[in-house]
């Protein structure tokens, strides 16, 4: 479990009792900010005759686009600027802590999307954003969603207890599934990696151990990738179903 170490890597101050430093957390959010910024920058150059980059950025924008228009409709233009910062900052960071950079000495590949702070607080903003346009909008009638058209009238209390119990889990059970994904993925291939070493120490048909293992990894770390892009779709996606109950009330 070393390797979802928080560490300090520049000694900061304290606050509240509390010891405030920048850590290898904070040092990989900001590379998943920088790589992101390189990547839209590299694809905005308009040309007439888009260059392939041009159409990967252009791809990526019309893809979240897509998701907020089937999820939302119209009225969830406005709603872009995060559901697309939550998608490319949740891949990007999900995608680096796939990359083999542990083979350069000194540095050690960290997923900040394997930490439960740092996907709580994605989905604490989310629902925060459905809140406040929930009530914004619709005021007390904001209630309405708890109880499903056609309920009949002895169920309503029963029914309202039981939808409002659902909805406020969803900040949990949206950052509980990313999380989940990623820590369960890298200790998977932690164990087989570890697999591989005493294999060959023991030497003997244990290599055959060691070979079988080397293949799962392979397996496991292709099967990961996917499940990298699969969660950062995922949560875009229930973020923008979870808007359009606020701003539709359906």
């Amino acid at each position: 479990m070393s390797q979802f170490e928080i560490e300090p890597i520049i000694g900061g101050f304290e606050l509240f009792g509390q010891q405030i430093s920048f850590t290898n957390s904070a040092l990989w959010m900001f590379i998943v900010l920088g790589l992101i910024y390189l990547f839209m920058m590299g694809g905005m150059k308009r040309e007439l005759v888009p260059g392939r980059w041009q159409i990967m950025v252009e791809g990526v924008v019309g893809f979240v686009d897509n998701i907020i228009a089937t999820s939302i409709g119209p009225a969830g233009k406005k709603y872009t600027p995060w559901v697309f910062t939550l998608f490319m900052f949740i891949l990007f960071a999900n995608l680096l802590g796939m990359m083999p950079l542990g083979i350069i000495p000194g540095i050690h590949p960290f997923t900040v999307t394997s930490q439960f702070t740092v996907t709580g607080l994605l989905a604490v903003i989310s629902f925060s954003i459905v809140l406040i346009v929930g009530f914004w909008k619709h005021k007390l009638k904001f209630f309405s969603l708890f109880i499903p058209h056609g309920t009949p009238l002895p169920m309503i209390p029963l029914i309202f207890m039981v939808e409002l119990l659902s909805f406020m889990v969803r900040p949990f059970s949206l950052a509980l599934r990313l999380f989940v994904a990623m820590i369960a993925g890298h200790i998977l291939i932690k164990v087989f990696a570890n697999f591989v070493i005493q294999a060959i120490d023991a030497g003997g048909a244990s290599i055959l151990v060691a070979i079988l293992s080397i293949v799962f990894i392979a397996f496991v770390s292709a099967l990961e990738l996917l499940v990298c892009a699969i969660q950062a779709y995922v949560f875009a996606l229930l973020t923008s179903l979870y808007i359009n109950d606020a701003e539709n009330l359906h």
